[in-house]
């Protein structure tokens, strides 16, 4: 065991770094969606967005990273999701419910699992409305963003 060292900091280094929306620095990032698997990706993406993953963290402001996602068509759920899973909506007027399976939605549009997966796992708010604006998700591998020179990233990582 080695001695105990008495560590010196300035007052300075005690204070709360609470960003305003044009000191944030957002990135694009690039997401293959390839045998990956729905929720654990998405919450990734999710905690991206958001910004969690930045020491600049600020609750209350869209600090997060634009995400850009490819190859939906080619996600992954585990055990018997395929079938089980349900997306119940309903249309606001008596009987107007309606019970579809993710097989039936990704059979429809593919991005659509990765979006609802995503929006979910997002504050229900004006500023969770404004952080969904920063993803887009794609079915294959061409995407409109090349412009942007998004960076590919590994997702399990995060």
């Amino acid at each position: 065991m080695s001695a105990n060292k008495l560590i010196v900091l300035d007052s300075n280094s005690f204070k709360t770094l609470s960003l305003r929306k044009e000191d944030v620095d957002k990135k694009w990032l690039l997401v293959d969606a390839t045998d990956q698997n729905l929720g654990r990706m998405c919450s990734n993406i999710a905690k991206i967005l958001r910004g969690k993953h930045k020491p600049s963290f600020t609750p209350h402001v869209d600090c997060g990273d634009y995400i850009v996602v490819i190859n939906a068509n080619k996600v992954n759920l585990s055990g018997n999701k395929w079938e089980n899973k349900t997306y119940i909506s309903h249309s606001g007027y008596p009987g107007g419910q309606k019970v579809k399976t993710a097989k039936q939605v990704f059979d429809k549009n593919p991005s659509d699992l990765i979006e609802k997966a995503v929006k979910g796992m997002l504050p229900k708010n004006k500023l969770g409305s404004a952080i969904f604006k920063n993803l887009r998700v794609y079915d294959d591998e061409n995407h409109n963003q090349a412009s942007q020179n998004p960076e590919l990233i590994n997702i399990n990582e995060f």
